[in-house]
């Protein structure tokens, strides 16, 4: 294992003191708990709360959209390792402004049950709740059981949503059924040509041959559908996009955000390629598309390979998807 850290036990405390230390002026900790990180802009009364949880690892899932116009709050527990029900519950409470709070999070054992109690804990305290979980790997369960689907990188366009809605005032159910709507139009594929390791194991989550790719893993080394030789750009996109057009098919005329998003040792180089036959596909289709998101968004340590999401829009998801948003590692400025 090589990484630059210090003590594998310190890993998730130091990467929290790092990013109060480089954006403190964007997101501050709850009372000094390195476990649970808060918005730092200005926050209305009335304003509907948005909070996520989940393990360590996947930067910038999930600490980094924590701010303006996405999450107000975010709890994480060590690597790939649900915070508990305490710290969830924490969260929601400081995050909560009179007219409830939306937790909106992955599809992963851990974090619902934990999610679950710490919903019943606020509700002793008169703060309604309501959850929408992320369920966007088509690769992870048929289109017939969808419901046991993991929560991979759509869920950043379910943060932007659901945060646009908020920041708009809807109430509680209004801001849960745009973000709802939005992960009913997500479909998310990826693949992976290395394992990552975990600062506490010490060793690869799998393994794989030099000359193969998992198809279809999740992001803590889950397995994936099937192993194939190495593919290229081109013969890689057109496997993800034709996997995820089977399960959200496209029309002319519909248009799409895609998000090619690296797992964490995938230069960007190789991620614009593949994006470049995504677009290729998409227009050939007749699909538009609509700010398009090429860069890491949600990692698995230094994992190599890349996801392709696709986001189907109408005129309310695309004109939330468009609504400003700032955080330490989402900016959009659109007026």
């Amino acid at each position: 294992m090589k990484k630059l850290m210090n003590r594998a036990e310190d890993f998730v405390r130091e990467t929290m003191e790092g990013i109060i230390c480089a954006y403190g002026d964007k997101v501050k900790l709850l009372n000094g708990d390195e476990r649970i990180l808060l918005s730092g802009y200005p926050v209305p009364d009335g304003k509907v709360g948005i909070v996520t949880a989940g393990g360590s690892g996947h930067l910038p899932v999930f600490l980094g959209y924590v701010g303006q116009g996405m999450l107000d709050g975010c709890a994480v527990g060590n690597v790939f390792a649900s915070p508990s029900a305490q710290k969830m519950a924490d969260m929601i409470k400081a995050c909560d402004r009179g007219n409830g709070v939306l937790c909106l999070y992955g599809n992963y054992g851990g974090d619902n049950m934990n999610f679950d109690m710490a919903c019943e804990m606020v509700e002793m305290d008169d703060i309604e709740t309501r959850t929408v979980r992320v369920k966007d790997d088509v690769a992870s369960s048929p289109a017939e059981t969808r419901e046991k689907r993991r929560g991979v990188a759509g869920m950043v366009y379910a943060f932007k949503v659901a945060g646009a809605a908020a920041e708009r005032m809807m109430s509680l159910d209004e801001v849960a059924a745009a973000a709802q709507k939005a992960l009913d139009n997500i479909r998310t594929m990826g693949v992976a040509l290395t394992p990552c390791i975990v600062p506490q194991v010490g060793q690869p989550t799998f393994q794989i041959a030099d000359d193969e790719m998992e198809v279809g893993m999740g992001i803590h080394g889950e397995k994936g559908i099937e192993v194939r030789k190495m593919m290229t750009a081109d013969e890689t996109a057109e496997v993800l996009v034709g996997r995820i057009l089977e399960d959200m098919p496209l029309e002319p005329g519909d248009e799409v955000s895609v998000m090619v998003n690296g797992l964490g040792a995938t230069p960007m180089e190789e991620q614009l390629i593949v994006y470049r036959r995504v677009h290729q596909l998409l227009t050939e289709k007749g699909v538009k598309i609509v700010m398009p998101h090429v860069g890491e968004y949600a990692t698995s340590m230094e994992m190599a390979g890349l996801s392709v999401t696709l986001f189907k829009l109408d005129e309310q998801l695309k004109e939330l998807l468009l609504a400003p948003a700032q955080t330490p590692f989402y900016t959009n400025l659109n007026k």
